[in-house]
């Protein structure tokens, strides 16, 4: 019966780590790349070092740091709140209610060619071409949030991605050019879309609705956008609530590709 117990405890155990690990996973993988990345870091070392203490039973530290960690509980939820919103609405999301877009969260446990990669040459090209005649477009796509709930803003699509597709949605004298177009691994779904306005006053002057669109979504979902601006052709890459640099258009390919595992 101990020997038994004792299994049952390692099972458990092990079980355990993996969560956590998982968990913690995920939780990089939201503040990846913003200001709070440091924060979280910061976090998991404290956190370490007070299990630390406590496993080697120095008393008076560990107290003093496990206050500190449980009254900056309420900090933590007041920094990480846009995290925590995207984190809930990831398990909450209506990409749980099928096999496919479930396993898209486990990338490491789904089957190989279960998706369909997004095809980002193309897109990055049509926003080159657009760059040189400014012609201002903004693309949104989707990750491990489901962006439903903009979708019904717009119209209804389901086109593969290609380059002239995307320019031609966005020539200034078609009716589809207003709005965002989201992308769905490798289909445009919709056109059209109104996006959530960030009202981040942060956001240097030069900057249009366009960017602020997409900052917006940004910061409510894990989606990633590309801006055309209307006004200079200039091309931005969003994500994480931020304007994501980059010196050429290769190593914007490359940023995206990386985001997009």
């Amino acid at each position: 019966m101990d020997f038994l117990n004792f299994i049952d405890f390692e099972i458990t155990d092990v079980l355990d780590i993996i969560l956590v690990a998982v968990l913690l996973y995920y939780i990089y993988k939201l503040v990846r790349g913003s200001v709070a990345i440091n924060i979280f870091l910061g976090i998991v070392i404290v956190w370490g070092f007070w299990k630390l203490t406590e496993l080697l039973g120095m008393e008076m530290i560990s107290s003093m740091v496990g206050a500190f960690m449980q009254v900056g509980l309420i900090a933590l939820i007041i920094v990480f709140q846009q995290e925590i919103r995207k984190f809930l609405l990831m398990i909450g999301s209506t990409n749980f209610a099928n096999k496919r877009n479930f396993l898209k969260h486990f990338k490491f446990l789904r089957q190989e060619g279960l998706t369909t990669s997004t095809n980002i040459d193309e897109i990055v090209n049509a926003c080159q071409k657009m760059s040189e005649t400014k012609t201002g477009a903004i693309l949104v796509i989707e990750r491990n949030n489901s962006l439903d709930f903009i979708k019904s803003s717009g119209d209804n699509m389901n086109i593969e991605v290609n380059q002239p597709i995307i320019e031609s949605i966005f020539y200034k004298n078609s009716t589809l050019h207003d709005g965002a177009a989201v992308i769905v691994n490798n289909y445009i779904v919709a056109t059209r879309v109104i996006l959530p306005v960030s009202n981040e006053r942060k956001i240097p002057l030069k900057y249009g609705l366009r960017h602020r669109a997409a900052l917006g979504i940004s910061e409510k979902t894990d989606a990633l956008s590309i801006v055309v601006s209307e006004e200079t052709g200039g091309i931005s890459y969003i994500k994480n609530g931020g304007f994501a640099h980059f010196k050429d258009l290769e190593e914007l390919k490359t940023m995206l590709k990386e985001d997009l595992i």
